[in-house]
């Protein structure tokens, strides 16, 4: 009988559709639909809101499928808000020398961020269970809202002036994600009202 690795279950449907949404973006980037491009950022990133909760509605999860679970996460989120923000600021003009250095910066200082976080989570749930309530540096995931807000700024400075600050955005954001300062999560749920406060 054909057997496939890993595990497959309703917890990680979020987390691939996030996925999803970042190969397709990464495709209308190239096609210069930026618009549209930075919509499925932020599909992703709403993903991402609630994929946690999707999971840990799972009762009786072992502890092979809890650490999967932390992996394929970050694994994803490598891609969906550190690979996928690069390559559309390439294609608004991030290029270059400057730009190469400014992109990769920006991926490798969200891997390392998340790969911390895989580290520190897996340490955590050993003693704790539950969602973490902190993050320490700036969530990758924070791409989803950031680059999003920034891209408005696309329709009110010239061409030049909008790629210059892409630069200076992707060298920020790459320093905060592994800068030590803690973050509180935002509790999706509490905020849309339904889980009491």
């Amino acid at each position: 009988m054909l057997r496939l690795i890993g595990f497959y279950d309703y917890t990680v449907i979020l987390t691939y559709a996030s996925l999803f949404s970042a190969v397709l973006g990464m495709t209308l980037s190239s096609q210069g639909r930026f618009t549209a491009a930075i919509l499925c950022l932020l599909f992703s990133g709403l993903c991402d809101a609630f994929d946690g909760i999707v999971a840990r509605s799972k009762k009786g999860r072992s502890a092979e499928e809890k650490s999967f679970g932390i992996q394929i996460d970050s694994l994803c989120d490598a891609i969906s808000f550190g690979v996928f923000p690069a390559v559309l600021c390439y294609h608004m003009g991030v290029k270059g020398i400057l730009g190469l250095v400014c992109g990769f910066l920006f991926v490798l200082c969200g891997v390392i961020r998340l790969a911390f976080f895989n580290v520190m989570e897996e340490k955590r749930q050993q003693t704790e269970g539950g969602c973490n309530k902190t993050y320490r540096g700036l969530p990758i995931t924070a791409s989803s809202m950031i680059l999003p807000a920034f891209y408005l700024l696309r329709f009110v400075l010239a061409p030049a002036a909008f790629a210059a600050a892409l630069h200076v955005l992707l060298v920020i954001c790459a320093f905060l994600f592994v800068l030590d300062f803690s973050v509180k999560k935002i509790n999706w749920l509490k905020l849309l009202g339904f889980e009491k406060k």
